[in-house]
């Protein structure tokens, strides 16, 4: 590699939280074998085929307990018939529709959540199904006219609708389903089953593969995603918003002993999954604290990353303000950690602009942002451009999952003169100079600041309900009241709870239905915590707290980097 070239990493966050009720182990949502078949199985195909390319690939640990945990439902159900605990993928196994015409109208509202333009009218027949649920929804007295064929047409248009772009040009099977159109017998839905059942079961040993090839470096966040920070100290939030509102909680309980806990099991899980021990950590979006760097360094990891503002805030209030070229690796307070920063600029061009341009001209965009920084930093060794962004719920926004861009950019960056497609691990192999800040200002990837998880009157009321559990967690311990068995499953529990995408989705500039859902399910792991612990939930958690009535971009599942006015 010549002094001049510019490094660039391409980091890939995969993430789902705990969609199970971990009292029957029955999914409330779809979402992780939905973006399973989609996105975690494209994704490995891209680096599959194009073996110059490097990429950083981070995973939650507690979506990789999901992923086995499909792998194995389904494979029980096609050896031994046993009941297949997520509802949508039962009802694609089973011979039987449901008969309530409430269960049959959620069905068909399930079968709708696909993105309208690259998904469902990419598919003329899904189009057609999907306009015809349309106008029985609105006009109820129409729903009954819907037959079971026509319901099990439109639930397996759902599924080859978010099946992979790789799977779907290359499985014959489901080929032959698209082929097919219309009328789906039970024995064609079977087969699609079965081919669900070998996509997730592939997931796992096919990443690991391309890190044992030294194509991805596999990294990880905490275990079930929480703020670290936060956990640490809530007033770490006044650092980037010295006027933000805090809930009633003063200090979460005990969340020193927490934050360890996620991520030593979170190391745990990721080492039984993959084989082996991760040098880097994603902290739970971005969020990081002097706290939180410390307790990383204290778990063995060399790199964590977060957000560019994060860096911008950080520079500001440090001695160090003359630097030319930010693009490259810090270290802060003497702690030998090294922090890497996303070039928000280009991650939210990928997620939020080239989908909608051609993938030739949005590679070329970006490789030109790229050769310009490369020309400013041409003076620094070792500078570095982070690329970081979610690796699942940009591309259902692209034509065809994202493929053409993709394909595109790997040939390019791996191939150009000037740029080192590179990984973290890799990078700091070389042992390249670092700059040492002497302050790091709190913050996330998502505007620098804490705003997307607490500061918001819901948001605040749901770490009041959190610190209730928690408080009520720990007075059980202290009474001698868990035996082991039951006091590691109430640490478990404790963990859901604390998972940032809660709090994520609280709030009205979200979307209705999808604040709904996160509600429900955080007042559920609350309340099944509270009977773990054999405590009587508080009556408030039988109370909707939060609604939503917003269209935030892309659905809200993503953000920019940087606020927009």
């Amino acid at each position: 590699m010549s002094d001049n070239q510019l490094n660039v990493v391409l980091m890939w966050h995969m993430h789902q939280p705990e969609y199970r009720d971990m009292r029957t182990d029955q999914y409330q949502l779809p979402w992780t074998y939905l973006h399973g078949i989609k996105d975690y199985v494209d994704m490995a195909d891209h680096l599959e085929r194009n073996k110059e390319a490097r990429a950083v690939v981070n995973f939650a640990p507690v979506l990789l307990d999901q992923i086995q945990d499909y792998s194995k439902q389904i494979s029980d159900y096609l050896v031994h018939s046993t009941p297949i605990r997520d509802t949508l993928l039962s009802v694609l196994a089973e011979p039987v529709l449901p008969v309530t015409p409430e269960e049959r109208t959620k069905l068909i509202r399930d079968c709708l959540r696909s993105n309208q333009k690259r998904i469902i009218n990419h598919f003329k027949p899904y189009k057609r199904l999907a306009e015809i649920a349309k106008t029985a929804l609105k006009q109820t007295n129409l729903l009954h006219y819907l037959s079971d064929q026509y319901i099990f047409d439109l639930l397996v248009w759902h599924h080859l609708g978010w099946m992979g772009a790789s799977v779907r040009g290359t499985n014959p099977t489901i080929q032959q389903l698209l082929k097919k159109e219309a009328n789906y017998t039970h024995s064609d839905r079977r087969t699609l089953l079965e081919v669900i059942g070998e996509l997730m079961s592939s997931i796992i040993p096919r990443y690991r593969a391309l890190a044992d090839q030294g194509i991805v470096e596999l990294a990880m966040s905490p275990y079930a995603h929480p703020i670290i920070p936060l956990l640490l100290d809530i007033k770490s939030t006044h650092e980037a918003m010295p006027d933000a509102q805090l809930p009633m909680l003063d200090q979460y309980p005990g969340g020193h002993s927490r934050a360890e806990w996620h991520l030593e099991t979170g190391k745990s899980v990721f080492q039984k999954h993959f084989g082996m021990v991760p040098v880097g950590c994603w902290p739970s979006e971005g969020s990081v604290s002097s706290e939180t760097l410390a307790l990383l360094n204290d778990a063995g990891f060399k790199w964590a990353a977060s957000g560019g503002n994060v860096l911008h805030n950080s520079i500001n209030q440090s001695d160090t303000k003359d630097i030319i070229c930010i693009h490259q690796g810090y270290q802060f307070n003497k702690n030998p950690l090294t922090c890497f920063f996303r070039d928000d600029g280009l991650s939210d061009l990928i997620g939020f602009d080239y989908s909608d341009w051609h993938a030739d001209d949005a590679v070329a965009n970006l490789v030109h942002h790229l050769e310009n920084i490369g020309e400013a930093c041409s003076d620094h060794e070792n500078s570095i451009v982070s690329i970081i962004l979610d690796g699942e719920n940009a591309w259902e926004y692209y034509p065809e999952n994202g493929s053409y861009f993709l394909e595109a950019l790997y040939q390019q960056l791996a191939s150009h003169p000037k740029l080192n497609l590179t990984t973290y691990q890799d990078y700091l192999a070389k042992e390249p100079v670092t700059t040492e800040l002497s302050k790091l200002v709190a913050g996330s990837w998502v505007y620098g600041t804490f705003s997307t998880w607490i500061g918001d009157r819901d948001k605040n009321r749901a770490w009041d309900m959190l610190g209730d559990v928690k408080r009520a967690f720990d007075l059980a311990i202290e009474e001698g009241r868990l035996q082991p068995e039951r006091l590691a499953k109430a640490e478990h529990q404790l963990a859901i709870c604390e998972g940032s995408d809660w709090f994520w989705w609280f709030g009205d500039y979200n979307p209705a239905d999808t604040v709904s859902d996160f509600e429900h399910l955080f007042r559920l792991n609350i309340s099944i915590l509270y009977n773990i612990i054999d405590q009587p939930p508080p009556d408030y958690l039988s109370l909707t707290f939060t609604h939503g009535s917003g269209s935030p971009a892309m659905g809200g599942t993503m953000r920019p980097g940087k606020e927009t006015k």
